[in-house]
């Protein structure tokens, strides 16, 4: 059961920020990240990263397999998503390192180019959310540059196929660039280097015009990898990585140049003489983010100990692992001199400043934290799916996790965790100032007998008011790794409210009418009632065939393509899906529902706001044919929400028809007004054309006429030309609004 629906955590600032508040690099101190690549959209600074967490201690090369997502809204305080793409478990794909990432001004999403390994090509991901599902929007599933087939081009020559980076203009052009190391027809030489290609991406992120590439030639220090744009005053910038361990950077007029080389914009990390990265190689991400400009780099602070911090252990649980293959990841803001150029870098333990308060009343993934000490992360992700993330306490030692700069407002009464835990003394203090400062509240877990059953605890705290520095969560329990935390939030003045479930596409179903099984509620975010939209058994969603996307991405909804159009499937008691709907008249009703099986003992039931109005059994011999059941009910006028339990296993179910009256005969699903019937194949389902031929949707016929179907599903006035799923039938419609 999916009780709860996270979606895009949102945080809303309030008051006046504190100012003397400090981050603390490297972002995240609990896991080993490298590579990152930075991006903003105006609400959110994001941070992407791969992970040296698979190497060994004793590790010879890099063992890197994922990606990993951070988002932070005040650059102190920085939400962990865990792993948003793992090459392990997708086709096609060796390994996955250094990335870059973009916001498309176009249609507003995240877009990462991403390397094949260490040279195995680049390939393209989209989503909506930094917490994914990541998706492959290249047509036929490609990659972009693949060096062996596969991809829309090759590598060109370049002897290092890898570190890509993504870019888009203020005109909402998109670019990518990539490559590294030195080729007899590609050479990288001091103050002539002719690694880099760059090349226009297509508006629809399908592809990339071909015809575009253009080499990136700069003169400067011996190049090595790691070719990112980014603009700032209208001027463009090209920066990467020197074989020296250094990053350089050119300007020029143009994305594609030609660029001037300017001079050194990072040396390799140090603090006060002391270096940081055990002098080994270096990275960098650019972004500005609310007037403020921040690059994103990795380090070896954690595996060197330094200043004190914790050394993680590596994968194999090994101490004090190789410095040189165990990498972190941190952030500082930069400056720029008047006349545009970039003043070299300062590394800072402190990261960059705090620029707004944190609002703890909302609910937030448990990896939310400016931070943290003696604790562990895992992430559970599977294609197609948001990584459930979890924060796993090492509570018998020193475990907590900080969050700063949190502004209370009149005062917090309450803090609820939702947590699994397999012993009875787990417990979470919240502390002021310091780990053993004032003590505002414990809340004792409960035991849900296994790590992987979440349930929700709350307390009571006091004295949170105003502006409080430093919040700790502080773990304590008997043993380690016996509690595994999923999310958490505050409770009080200036809540904020959940999001509640909307209907799929922003329509309401009209009753009567039909209602697609598969078009159920878009689920809404935070936590409490009126959030999911769906309950789901698993989080495989079985209709994926041969590598194809799922329809409803994220949640786990079996949903299939059939004859019929798609149809939700492998349905197994206790599941259920919501649908917001409008009935026209109070009154009686005879629900039709298209249905398939096999099975003598399914089944479903109907409920209109909690209130169940019908029972209806399911019976059949064959999968491929769909035969109708039927029930009366009584519906109440007015918008409600309707919802779909399964009562009995294994079913398919296409639709739902509501006709007015009791015992009422469904009808012709191809009658249209003024009584003229289209001569249509038994097919309900069409897709819909424009006048140019190009394909703007579907709709179904059943029991509506064809302008109805298209007014219904939010066409606009105009003529459009019907074609039918099944068979080859073709009508042009009229429709007016």
């Amino acid at each position: 059961m999916k009780k709860y629906c996270m979606g895009p955590f949102g945080l809303a600032a309030v008051g006046i920020f504190a100012t003397a508040a400090l981050a603390d690099n490297p972002i995240s101190s609990y896991h080993y990240l490298a590579d990152p690549g930075a991006a903003s959209d105006g609400t959110y600074f994001y941070v992407i990263t791969d992970s040296d967490d698979p190497a060994a201690v004793n590790a010879g090369d890099y063992d890197i397999k994922a990606l990993y997502g951070f988002r932070t809204k005040d650059m102190k305080n920085w939400t962990d998503f865990g792993i948003i793409y793992d090459a392990r478990k997708v086709d096609g794909i060796g390994a996955i390192w250094a990335s870059g990432i973009a916001v498309n001004p176009n249609d507003h999403r995240l877009y990462i180019v991403f390397p094949d390994g260490g040279g195995g090509g680049v390939g393209l991901i989209g989503a909506d959310s930094i917490a994914g599902p990541w998706t492959n929007p290249v047509s036929g599933g490609k990659k972009l540059i693949n060096n062996w087939g596969g991809g829309l081009a090759d590598c060109d020559g370049i002897g290092w196929c890898f570190d890509p980076a993504i870019f888009f203009d203020d005109d909402g052009q998109g670019y990518f660039t990539f490559g590294g190391g030195s080729s007899d027809s590609r050479p990288a030489n001091d103050n002539n280097n002719d690694i880099f290609n760059i090349y226009k991406l297509n508006k629809d992120m399908k592809g990339f015009d071909v015809s575009s590439k253009t080499h990136l030639k700069i003169g400067g220090p011996k190049a090595m990898e790691a070719s990112y744009i980014h603009k700032y005053n209208k001027k463009y910038y090209l920066s990467y990585s020197t074989a020296d361990l250094r990053i350089a950077y050119g300007m020029s007029d143009s994305p594609m140049g030609p660029y001037t080389y300017k001079g050194i914009f990072m040396g390799n990390p140090n603090i006060n003489g002391q270096n940081i990265n055990a002098n080994n190689n270096n990275h960098h991400g650019i972004a500005e983010f609310k007037g403020h400009w921040y690059v994103a780099y990795h380090d070896r602070r954690i595996a060197n100990g330094y200043d004190g911090l914790e050394k993680i252990p590596a994968e194999d649980g090994k101490a004090n692992p190789t410095p040189a293959f165990h990498r972190s990841v941190s952030v500082d803001e930069f400056y720029y001199n008047n006349d545009g150029t970039m003043k070299e870098l300062t590394f800072t333990k402190e990261g960059p400043k705090q620029i707004e308060n944190f609002d703890p009343y909302d609910w937030y993934p448990a990896l939310t934290s400016s931070k943290q000490k003696g604790i562990r992360s895992r992430s559970n992700w599977s294609p197609g799916k948001v990584a459930e993330h979890l924060l796993l306490p090492l509570s018998t030692k020193e475990s907590w996790i900080r969050v700063s700069g949190v502004d209370f407002g009149t005062a917090a009464t309450g803090f609820t965790v939702l947590a699994g835990s397999t012993a009875d003394d787990n417990k979470i203090e919240i502390h002021t100032g310091s780990v053993s400062g004032t003590l505002a509240g414990t809340c004792t877990l409960k035991n849900t007998g296994s790590k992987s059953t979440y349930d929700e605890t709350s307390c009571e705290v006091t004295g949170l008011k105003g502006v409080v520095e430093q919040v700790f969560l502080v773990f304590k329990g008997s043993k380690d790794s016996t509690m595994a935390i999923k999310a958490w939030g505050f409770e009080g003045s200036g809540t904020t409210p959940p999001e509640p479930q909307k209907p799929f596409g922003g329509k309401v179903w009209a009753i009567p009418g039909v209602i697609e099984a598969e078009n159920f509620d878009e689920p809404g975010t935070g936590r409490g009632a009126g959030v999911d939209s769906y309950s789901e058994s698993d989080s495989e969603d079985h209709g994926i065939e041969n590598g194809g996307t799922s329809y409803r991405e994220g949640t786990g909804v079996d949903i299939y393509e059939k004859a019929t159009g798609h149809i939700v499937g492998y349905n197994q008691a206790g599941e259920w899906l919501e649908y917001t709907v409008n009935v026209a008249t109070a009154g009686d009703y005879t629900v039709y529902a298209s249905v398939a099986t096999d099975n003598e003992t399914a089944g479903f039931s109907l409920s209109v706001d909690g209130e169940t109005v019908a029972e209806i059994p399911v019976s059949g011999s064959s999968w491929d044919d769909f035969t109708k059941v039927k029930a009366n009910v009584v519906l109440p006028a007015g918008e409600h929400v309707l919802r779909f339990t399964v009562t009995g296993d294994w079913f398919d179910i296409d639709n739902f028809n509501f006709v007015a009256g009791k015992d009422a005969p469904e009808p012709d699903p191809h009658a249209i007004k003024g009584g003229v019937a289209l001569k249509v194949p038994s097919a309900y389902d069409y897709r819909v054309f424009d006048v140019n031929g190009t394909l703007v949707g579907k709709v179904s016929l059943k029991g509506v006429s064809a302008s109805e179907a298209l007014r219904a599903a939010g066409f606009r006035q105009g003529v459009y030309m019907l074609r039918s799923m099944v068979g080859n039938k073709k009508f042009m419609v009229s429709t007016a609004r």
